[in-house]
């Protein structure tokens, strides 16, 4: 089955100076740098957090983000997107979203027969004991299209996200209430809010800085990082395992980017989750260097999670594997 994550193209963003008064605040890009100094980035947040002719100003009287020329009535323009934070009854947070097809690695999905029809012989998911060098799959790897930009903690603090808050939402981030729109920001508060499986916790990160801190919080000092990096987006073709590594990690966690305005982060740790790093090539002669999670215990999955229905196997007989897409973080604890 394909990887596309699909929202508005409409997102550049941030080369971030912070400044609250005389003080000076670390950049998301220095926060990482200070936590995580021997890991590079993944390029997919990298992306999102600059581009040229951007910057951010946090001083007395607010906070004011631009990129580009704005368009009519101060809103967006084809430079990007503008940002003006003033407080309650200031300018707003001018954004956009679009409906995208369900996340299909939430436990709690349940596989639609469209989804089934349209994607019969292509691997999503697949059992454990088939990953091994050698194996091959129909898989195609796609570049993000999330590309919703990630906000300085000290800017997405200012921004409402709880559901008891919704009309204050609506109100800064200039959402009709009622439109699909609105429909979609609630959707995704509600599922960060929402009770996660037995032995799972869970967390939304609104911010790069909240989502380091809350990943040492889980995993401890020693961290690092399992992404899937894709130079190019690749067609629908077969693949064949070159090498595969299970990482050594006592706990894990998985960060996915939410379908949010801007990059909200739904993070949850499970102690029956295995990641692994393969390599792969394609029959083109493309190689491609993939994160691969397997999980252990799916008892308390959804019997109709589209896993289930693609291996047409029952909950809890055996480990269920899949690929995670490019702007999805595996933490690992060293």
């Amino acid at each position: 089955m394909e990887f596309h994550f699909h929202l508005a193209s409409i997102f550049a963003f941030f080369l971030i100076a912070l400044v609250l008064g005389s003080y000076a605040t670390p950049s998301s890009e220095e926060y990482w740098t200070k936590m995580l100094p021997n890991t590079p980035m993944p390029k997919s947040i990298q992306d999102s957090l600059s581009s040229g002719g951007a910057g951010v100003i946090v001083g007395s009287h607010g906070v004011d983000v631009t990129v580009g020329k704005p368009g009519k009535h101060g809103k967006p323009g084809k430079g990007g997107p503008l940002v003006n934070v003033h407080g309650p009854k200031g300018k707003h947070l001018y954004v956009s979203v679009k409906p995208r097809k369900p996340f299909p690695f939430r436990y709690k999905y349940a596989a639609t027969k469209t989804q089934l029809e349209d994607n019969p012989n292509i691997a999503l998911f697949f059992v454990e004991k088939d990953l091994n060098p050698r194996s091959e799959m129909t898989l195609q790897f796609a570049k993000s299209t999330n590309d919703a930009p990630v906000l300085p903690r000290l800017i997405s603090q200012t921004i409402p996200f709880s559901s008891d808050k919704m009309p204050e939402i609506y109100h800064q981030l200039d959402v009709t209430p009622g439109s699909k729109e609105a429909e979609i920001l609630k959707e995704t508060v509600n599922e960060c809010e929402s009770k996660g499986i037995t032995g799972e916790e869970k967390y939304c990160a609104t911010s790069l800085e909240s989502m380091l801190d809350y990943a040492k919080s889980k995993l401890g000092k020693n961290i690092d990082i399992v992404t899937t990096h894709v130079d190019k987006e690749t067609k629908s073709q077969k693949y064949v395992f070159n090498d595969v590594k299970k990482v050594k990690s006592t706990s894990t966690m998985i960060c996915h980017k939410m379908n949010y305005p801007y990059g909200v982060f739904y993070c949850h740790t499970d102690h029956t989750t295995k990641a692994y790093k393969v390599s792969l090539r394609g029959i083109d002669g493309k190689k491609v260097e993939a994160s691969v999670i397997c999980h252990t215990d799916t008892s308390n999955w959804n019997p109709k999670h589209l896993a289930f229905q693609v291996l047409k196997i029952k909950p809890g007989t055996t480990p269920i594997c899949h690929f995670l897409p490019e702007d999805h973080i595996v933490w690992i604890s060293e």
